[in-house]
């Protein structure tokens, strides 16, 4: 007995129900009989001949690592992309969906956070302005067929045996990163090669692909290195106001561990700096973040919610109790990484507030100041 979705053989995870047996490890994606096929869907197909319209022409490091991504895929190899935050990653794989596009063959963009994946979107329907970029995630089902396709990892259910090239965003992050359903259901929707992108690589993916690096960001400057402090927590908060105060012409982002102390901070700071805060259980997500777009307010805080994916130019970033679990090496370094990713502000200030200096916070200083020397 198996599931053809999701791999699963272990019999204490398939229910009996009316004379068939059904899965219940991938039953979220929708009930599947045991030993049932998956059947292909049929995408639209069609050569197009299209280039991307770029604001700012790559650097001579970003075209030669985007051509030597393209020449490995071409190659039928699978290629992790480990490039520093701000790199340019999805620049880079441009030139490998023209390719892939060129030859009329299907092209997806997975990423595990449904805001990255409308803020993508967006993104890549300006860059290719005559193609059809269809954004497929919660709330967006009711078109799921493109010239290229944009989705969260869960919707790849949707693809079996579609895709000559599937991109992947942010591996290593919730919900994909040590999941086997996602994982299965993405190698399902692959029938050619995968290209993997992040700046904080898992192992297990940077071992089973051609691994390509990129340590500098366009404008050449290097990663900002945060200042640590390690004080009590009031210490902490007051830092955080005497910062707010130095750094007064920026906007400033403000990661916290829980979500109580978002709401908390929120109240605590309303007295010194206009503020707002975003959770994983805060309903409107999309119009706060699209208010500190549009500097509407100064402060915006959050949980490891806006860790990856957010860019705002001149933003500094602070951290209250780094070395709470929750902060992990990973995350510090996409955290601090949302700094100095523009040409109007390259280094940026980043500051690091900690009751102890944990084990993730020195793994972060210390692949932080690797890279820059790698560049």
């Amino acid at each position: 007995m198996k599931c053809f979705r999701c791999n699963n053989t272990d019999p204490t995870l398939f229910y009996y129900d009316s004379g068939v047996y059904y899965c219940r490890k991938c039953i979220m994606f929708s009930r599947l009989d045991a030993n049932t096929p998956i059947k292909k869907v049929t995408l639209s197909k069609k050569m197009i001949n299209t280039s991307p319209k770029l604001k700012y022409p790559l650097t001579p490091k970003q075209k030669e690592t985007s051509h030597k991504v393209c020449t490995l895929l071409k190659q039928g190899k699978d290629v992790f992309l480990y490039a520093c935050t701000g790199a340019g990653k999805t620049e880079i794989t441009y030139e490998s969906i023209c390719s892939y596009l060129k030859e009329g063959k299907k092209v997806c963009f997975a990423i595990s956070r449904r805001q990255v994946v409308l803020e993508l979107k967006d993104r890549l329907q300006s860059v290719f302005p005559s193609l059809h970029v269809v954004c497929v995630a919660q709330g967006y089902i009711d078109e799921i067929d493109g010239d290229i396709i944009v989705c969260t990892m869960h919707q790849l259910y949707r693809y079996p045996y579609c895709f000559d090239l599937l991109i992947m965003d942010e591996v290593d992050a919730f919900p994909y990163i040590g999941n086997e359903v996602l994982e299965t259901i993405a190698s399902l929707s692959c029938i050619g090669q995968k290209l993997y992108l992040s700046a904080t690589p898992d192992e297990t993916l940077l071992h089973k692909s051609e691994v390509v690096t990129l340590f500098q960001r366009p404008h050449g400057h290097p990663l900002p290195i945060p200042k640590v402090f390690v004080c009590a927590k009031f210490i902490q908060f007051i830092l955080i106001i005497y910062y707010l105060n130095k750094y007064k012409s920026h906007q400033i982002l403000l990661f916290v561990p829980t979500i109580q102390d978002c709401i908390t901070m929120h109240y605590l700071l309303k007295p010194f700096v206009s503020n707002a805060y975003v959770h994983s259980q805060f309903v409107n997500k999309d119009q706060v973040l699209q208010e500190f777009h549009n500097k509407s307010f100064r402060c915006l805080i959050s949980t490891t919610l806006l860790e990856r994916g957010i860019t705002i130019p001149d933003v500094y970033v602070f951290v209250y109790q780094a070395n709470h679990s929750v902060f992990t090496c990973s995350s510090l370094i996409q955290i601090f990484g949302r700094i100095g990713r523009s040409f109007t502000s390259p280094e940026g200030k980043g500051i690091c507030l900690c009751s102890t200096y944990s084990d993730a916070i020195k793994n972060c200083i210390k692949q932080l100041k690797q890279m820059n020397q790698d560049a």
